[in-house]
């Protein structure tokens, strides 16, 4: 005789009702792409790369340290930015230059995101023309 073993269904870490859990899942997704885009104007520090993103998104997206310099980190062991420090008033500072191959990446990014909102963008038309009920 077989028994069926009931599972316990997991409860959802996250809110997906919150509007902020949105805001926030979809600019942690874009931040890398917010740096790229910085850097593909000119050679920037990191302090420099956060008001960038944040002028840029017209405030929309505020990226921390945090999220920052993982992110300056990772483009550099990938060959994605090159780094050059200095020293400025006694301190020392990174200034963050995107290679080829990080203009490659760029490109590819935006081409990604250009598509995924076209995708987001035809299916909120198509939902709002069948109503926006459950099922429809």
């Amino acid at each position: 005789m077989s028994r069926v073993t009931a599972r316990a269904i997991p409860r959802p870490t996250a809110d997906f009702g919150d509007a902020g859990y949105w805001a926030g899942t979809i600019k942690m997704s874009l931040s890398k792409l917010f740096i790229l885009a910085a850097l593909h104007e000119k050679p920037l520090h990191g302090y420099e790369i956060a008001r960038s993103v944040e002028r840029s998104t017209r405030g929309c997206c505020s990226p921390t340290e945090g999220t920052i310099y993982p992110a300056l980190r990772e483009f550099e062991a990938g060959g994605y930015v090159t780094v050059e420090e200095s020293v400025v008033q006694g301190r020392g500072r990174k200034t963050y230059s995107l290679t080829d191959r990080g203009r490659q990446a760029f490109k590819v990014g935006m081409e990604a995101w250009a598509d995924a909102t076209r995708a987001l963008t035809d299916t909120a038309a198509a939902v709002e023309r069948r109503g926006w009920g459950c099922c429809g």
